[in-house]
């Protein structure tokens, strides 16, 4: 399921002081929550959320060059990098940049928590091919390895661990129309990388943690669990 940065409610006495993009609701287990458009982004109970545990000040991306690159246009490649989101190029640098805006997107709301260095090393991005994605759809196969340093000393506060960010390819006529309304595939991937990233740099709090909290960190990331 789709997962979105929203600021922090979290005591219903006090909802109603965050004006602006989120609206009052009923409790912290029974949120709607809208964008500043009006769309719905949750409506229903929520148990437990996401909270973000640092300040990212870097983020060093490595995609190594031994990872192999196919432009074959075939049902399922044997390569490490298969991305048909661009134009032909170099295809490292390309998978460089979407980590790097994925990673911007998952840590623009990150406030509270130590401040830290993010290392994610390129394992896998095996995309579909035009083959697949005019046909029958696939997965886009996202890993990497992740490592949180402490900014001010280089210790490991976490990791190495690997982290799998796998997406549904869409295929055919669904695809087509996903071009069409603009969400391409470098969309769909750069969302779910950001999503992965997020779950992965954020700790998993209850309502009530919530509740004793209150508003003292409304900026810091939250997304629904």
């Amino acid at each position: 399921m789709k997962q979105v940065l929203f600021p922090m409610m979290a005591a219903a006495m006090l909802l109603s002081a965050c004006a602006g993009e989120i609206p009052a609701s009923r409790s912290v287990s029974d949120l709607t929550l809208a964008a500043s458009n009006g769309e719905v982004l949750v409506q229903g109970p929520v148990q437990k959320v996401l909270m973000g545990q640092y300040v990212i000040k870097d983020v060093r991306i490595t995609v190594p060059q031994t990872l192999r690159v196919s432009e074959a246009n075939v049902y399922y490649p044997i390569a490490d990098i298969v991305w048909r989101g661009e134009p032909i190029g170099n295809r490292h640098k390309q998978v460089s940049a979407i980590f790097a805006e994925a990673a911007a997107a998952a840590s623009s709301h990150l406030t509270n928590g130590p401040e830290v260095i993010v290392e994610l090393e390129v394992s896998r991005f095996h995309c579909v091919t035009e083959k697949t994605r005019y046909t029958v759809g696939g997965t886009h196969s996202l890993h990497f390895n992740l490592t949180v340093r402490d900014a001010s000393n280089g210790n490991v506060l976490d990791g190495p661990r690997a982290i799998v960010a796998d997406v549904k390819a869409a295929g055919g006529a669904q695809a087509v129309a996903e071009e069409q309304m603009g969400r391409t595939q470098r969309v769909v991937v750069v969302e779910s990388l950001a999503g992965a990233l997020r779950r992965a740099l954020s700790v998993e709090v209850g309502s009530e943690m919530i509740m004793s909290r209150g508003l003292s960190d409304p900026q810091n990331l939250v997304v629904p669990f």
